[in-house]
């Protein structure tokens, strides 16, 4: 399942091409509709004091420039690394060129205990969420 989305005035930068980091928070914004599309509930899993999921490492590598009225197509494939994180990488298309690949990104996830700040392991629900339709489940 792709997440969709146009690129909005707000994402580039003066000469109407997307800022990096923009593109970065778009790839943010599948990776939690990819969460609520697996039933979890952001508010409720966010404030648990118990649990964080810090992003430690992000990239993002583009072949073409993005402008303001694009619309984008972006794949995530969840890669686990151990018991306690993973990556995600981002395939990222537009949307009426769907074989021609215009930027890639990657996330690292760490679970941790939120008090402690100590690794822990991904709950459950998130494994189910982030690895689902994928072959590491």
């Amino acid at each position: 399942m792709a997440y969709s989305r146009t690129i909005r005035l707000t994402d580039t930068d003066a000469a109407g091409v997307i800022y990096f980091a923009s593109l970065l928070s778009i790839c943010h914004e599948a990776y939690e509709d990819r969460l609520l599309q697996s039933g979890i509930n952001l508010k409720t899993f966010f404030r648990n004091t118990e649990t964080a999921l810090p992003i430690v490492h992000g990239e993002i590598d583009f072949f073409q420039p993005l402008f303001c009225g694009d619309r984008i197509e972006i794949q995530l494939i969840p890669n686990p690394i151990n018991s306690h994180s993973f990556e995600i990488n981002y395939q990222i298309f537009l949307s009426q060129s769907p074989d021609k690949k215009i930027a890639q990104a990657k996330t690292k996830h760490v679970c941790i205990n939120s008090l402690s700040r100590e690794k822990k392991a991904l709950p459950e629900p998130i494994q189910e969420a982030v690895f689902r339709d994928s072959d590491h489940r």
